[in-house]
């Protein structure tokens, strides 16, 4: 009896406490949901659903997004300390130096102490207010003004053109690209953020990279680079703009190095078929700053065909007798031309022990004692090899149309736009040493004639580990002289040939002032004529 007692006791408490389990749940359901407005329409989540699965849905989102943000958030802090920390070391270093010495370097005459984060802060905020981005500057004229380059997430558009000369193109360094998308992300991470919405009244906009418009970005070179970005706001005329600044710190020393160049031998090849003014040109050059001023030069000659080869002997000849220069080496090929071929065989038949610096050149190029030095400052063996942008002249004949005598070629050498350009798409004047050349594979042997084989070798360097110093050269010019483009050239050889020819002529005014030169005379006649 008592058993059963028992048991219909608990079967009546279970249902009871099950009851009041279901009360309370429906108290829950009825106390969160959320209060409709009239009029208003149910909001739309992911898959069209309006339980409470979306609202689910939404808080995930929300919190994972929030992750994120926090998690970027601690990777910057991180890397900002040791920033910090590391320009803390280095202020240290540079203030305890400065002590030993009785001086303190300049900027730095008021820290008597050791620097701190706070220091560095405040260095850091001295270098904003000096840039040029809450209030403008006074500039002298248009020529001190420093031009942005305008970014999108895609393309960048700058008046600096580079090698490509075009206004509008796709980032092609990663680091480029990789600083102006993490500059969109950062801007997206400071817009999101909690700090830029704390009014609960004002809906909460949440950016995303397709309301990006477009950015502005400028470097000031002793400063910093600022950032301008702008953001579609809520509505068709509303945005946002969001003002970032990446500054620079002190300069700092990375290395410090004597460089000998007593010993260094360079080893100038020279490719050849026919052309013996051109060459006489050359040796004159070559006699003047070689052997007069430099004589750490060796210069080999390599000749295709046997057609006015005496002439090139007797050239070599003359100068070994009147100079008693005898460093020279003629290698003669019964083959059709190619300049790469021509290169190749030069640079393999060194035989001697030492490692000799190679420097590629062509018979219509003159190069000054300086370019020498340079050549042998930005080469180092497995680590630099100097690829120089050179000075390329236009045709005298209409530069100096108004001269009653063409100017000298010394008085030719002078580096303006009205006299020539900077040939920066040209890579066959270079200077490497020997074992980088034979390391990195030499030249492709299978190109003939003229064009390409520089590029391709160009590129195995970009391609390899070895720094490549890309840089104008104020020392080496290339003098001008017809361009022939051969018909047997293929399709693309030819229209390269083509456009080097084009450009090779005069600048873009002076074919302007040829092409409208009936023009402009009946335009001066016309004004003559009016009293």
């Amino acid at each position: 009896m008592f058993k059963r007692w028992l048991l219909a006791l608990l079967a009546r408490v279970g249902l009871i406490v099950l009851g009041l389990c279901c009360c309370l749940f429906l108290f829950y359901l009825l106390a969160c949901k959320p209060k409709s407005q009239s009029g208003q329409q149910p909001l739309l989540w992911t898959g069209g659903t309006t339980s409470k699965e979306g609202y689910m849905a939404l808080l995930q989102e929300r919190e994972d997004s929030h992750r994120h943000y926090i998690n970027s958030l601690t990777k910057q802090i991180a890397q900002l300390k040791e920033a910090l920390q590391e320009r803390t070391q280095q202020l240290q270093e540079s203030l305890d130096k400065a002590k030993t010495r009785g001086i303190l370097p300049q900027g730095l005459e008021s820290l008597h102490k050791t620097p701190t984060q706070s220091d560095i802060k405040e260095f850091f905020r001295s270098q904003l207010n000096q840039a040029e981005v809450n209030s403008g500057a006074k500039l002298p004229s248009e020529y001190a003004v420093i031009p942005f380059d305008t970014f999108t997430l895609r393309r960048v558009y700058q008046l600096e053109t580079g090698l490509t000369r075009h206004p509008e193109e796709r980032p092609v360094r990663r680091d480029r690209r990789d600083e102006l998308i993490g500059t969109v992300e950062t801007a997206l991470h400071v817009l999101n953020g909690p700090q830029q919405h704390r009014d609960s009244t004002k809906k909460k906009h949440t950016y995303s990279p397709a309301d990006f418009i477009e950015g502005l970005t400028r470097m000031e070179r002793d400063r910093g680079s600022v950032y301008e970005l702008f953001f579609k706001g809520d509505g068709p005329w509303d945005f946002t703009q969001l003002v970032l600044f990446r500054p620079f710190g002190p300069v700092v020393k990375v290395r410090s190095q004597s460089v000998d160049t007593s010993r260094v031998l360079i080893n100038i090849i020279v490719p050849l078929s026919k052309r013996p003014d051109a060459f006489r040109q050359f040796i004159q050059n070559f006699r003047e700053v070689c052997i007069q001023q430099d004589g750490r030069v060796h210069l080999t000659v390599v000749y295709f065909g046997r057609d006015q080869i005496d002439q090139v002997k007797a050239m070599l000849d003359q100068t070994t007798r009147e100079t008693r220069f005898r460093s020279f080496t003629l290698i003669q090929l019964n083959e059709e031309f190619s300049r790469g071929r021509g290169l190749d065989v030069g640079a393999r038949a060194w035989r001697q022990s030492q490692n000799v610096l190679l420097f590629f050149c062509d018979v219509d190029i003159h190069f000054t004692a300086d370019f020498l030095t340079s050549c042998r400052l930005n080469t180092e063996p497995g680590k630099r090899v100097y690829y120089p942008v050179l000075f390329s002249q236009y045709n005298p004949s209409i530069i100096y149309s108004n001269h009653t005598l063409i100017p000298s070629v010394q008085q030719q050498l002078v580096i303006r736009k009205e006299t020539g350009f900077w040939r920066d798409f040209g890579f066959g004047m270079t200077c490497q040493y020997r074992s980088d050349f034979m390391n990195i594979g030499g030249f492709d042997r299978n190109i003939k004639g003229w064009g390409l084989e520089d590029v391709h070798l160009y590129r195995k360097y970009l391609h390899s580990k070895l720094m490549v110093i890309r840089a104008p050269s104020r020392g080496l010019f290339h003098l001008w002289h017809e361009k022939i483009c051969a018909d047997e050239l293929s399709p693309d050889k030819y229209k390269m040939c083509m456009q080097t020819k084009a450009m090779s002529e005069a600048s873009h005014s002076q074919l302007g002032e040829l092409f409208f030169k009936q023009e402009i005379e009946r335009h001066l006649s016309s004004q003559r004529q009016t009293p």
